[in-house]
């Protein structure tokens, strides 16, 4: 396992508790030991408003590296799977 040598931007992640593509998305950014802070706009329409705004999106999960919208879980795993995740991290403004 190779040493990460960048600091990492915040990652915020959009979610609801039963989204299987949330639980997926997390799973992954665990295995990656990348910490996140969690956002559920499963009861709050303010914050499912701020998504909409924020994303043009109503979809869980929306991931943001730093102010970087990232997507959905299919684009994380994405870029995970074509070794473009790190790089993406590394780019990003602490």
């Amino acid at each position: 396992m190779s040493e990460r040598i960048f600091s990492v931007p915040e990652i915020t992640i959009y979610t609801t508790p039963t989204c299987p593509y949330c639980l997926r998305a997390k799973a992954l950014l665990r295995q990656r030991n990348l910490a996140f802070t969690e956002i559920s706009v499963a009861t709050d329409s303010k914050l499912r408003r701020e998504l909409m705004e924020r994303t043009g999106r109503t979809s869980v999960p929306q991931i943001f590296f730093g102010d970087a919208h990232v997507g959905g879980c299919d684009e994380l795993h994405e870029l995970h799977d074509e070794g473009k995740l790190d790089q993406l991290l590394a780019e990003q403004p602490q």
